[in-house]
């Protein structure tokens, strides 16, 4: 008898409560293995190295899951657009457009509506807003990014729709820039050191290899994002808050950075079967030393805060079993 997909992933939820893998299940059954695609960012930044830390510790566990993971790149908004389409399975997000996503509180950048069927799964890195000035631009402020050349960043990206809030948030519109470039998170720091543009503007967590090309390859800094606006702006929303870049990581910047940020997020939808998302959180948290080792913007991840921490909508169940078997719900 030949199984369908429907069939099989029904079987998969019913034996799932007697106790049996989706793996066991699908071999005994002659099933191919099931390929899952994870939404990231651009290659320098530490989406993608969220979606290939995840990845590799999935496919280390294939045999006994029968799990395969590939990620992509996109971008917060084309992450989740991309999920709910049925184009991904799951994506990495900024915490607030995961909010706006679900709640429907961005009709420019989610014309769609309310995405009721997105799910968290759990939280990963801070993120703050990120901005770098060619030494010799006369950007001091984040106010003297008015009337230069500027880095927007890439369409489809959190990063891009994150500056367009802050835009507006400023009065600014992109005419006041004497150039508003969109370039991908992996173009902008050789057009920055080439002296196509001024400024960088990326929202990302640090360090970030992007950052780090900028200021070593050409004298560059970071600037402060922290004036009344700014910190109105932080205050009046739960997935923004104040934050510090620290000084020393970067060359070129040895004092602290104030500016505001987001928390990057690990999401899903209903889409995708509680069986899967419990393997990908069962590959992460029972290798969590391992994770947290690889990537520098890992090294502080707490577990009891990752389950919690910049989630807006409702958490997968496929995650809840797995965080009620360890005790931490």
């Amino acid at each position: 008898m030949k199984i369908s997909k429907s069939m099989l992933t029904g079987a998969v939820a019913a034996i799932g409560i007697l106790g049996m893998s989706a793996a066991a299940f699908a071999e005994s059954h002659g099933a191919k293995q099931q390929f899952i695609t994870i939404g990231t960012g651009g290659q320098t930044g530490v989406y993608y190295q969220v979606g290939g830390a995840i990845c590799r510790l999935v496919n280390r566990g294939t045999k006994d899951h029968n799990i395969k993971c590939t990620h992509t790149t996109g971008g917060s908004v084309a992450n989740i657009n991309g999920i709910r389409a049925g184009d991904l399975d799951l994506g990495v997000a900024q915490s607030d457009w995961q909010y706006h996503a679900y709640n429907g509180t961005s009709p420019k950048t989610f014309p769609d509506g309310k995405f009721e069927e997105l799910r968290a799964v759990f939280s990963v890195h801070p993120e703050p807003f990120t901005v770098v000035a060619r030494m010799d631009s006369g950007i001091n402020t984040f106010e003297d990014l008015k009337g230069k050349r500027v880095n927007l960043g890439n369409p489809g990206s959190g990063a891009r729709a994150t500056f367009g809030v802050v835009m507006e948030k400023m009065g600014w519109k992109v005419g006041d820039f004497a150039l508003a470039a969109e370039l991908k998170s992996s173009e902008q720091a050789a057009a920055l050191c080439d002296n196509k543009i001024d400024a960088i503007v990326f929202t990302v967590g640090h360090p970030a290899g992007t950052i780090k090309e900028a200021t070593t390859s050409c004298e560059a800094k970071l600037i402060n994002v922290n004036n009344d606006k700014i910190k109105e702006l932080a205050a009046g929303a739960d997935y923004y808050s104040m934050t510090t870049i620290p000084g020393g990581m970067y060359t070129g910047t040895p004092e602290d950075t104030e500016t505001f940020g987001v928390g990057a997020t690990f999401v899903s939808s209903t889409k995708t079967s509680p069986e899967v998302i419990y393997q990908i959180v069962k590959s992460v948290f029972d290798n969590f030393k391992r994770f947290k080792k690889m990537h520098p913007a890992f090294a502080n991840l707490k577990e009891a805060d990752m389950i919690k921490n910049n989630l807006s909508a409702p958490l997968h169940e496929g995650a809840i079993k797995y965080y009620k078997e360890k005790g931490w719900m």
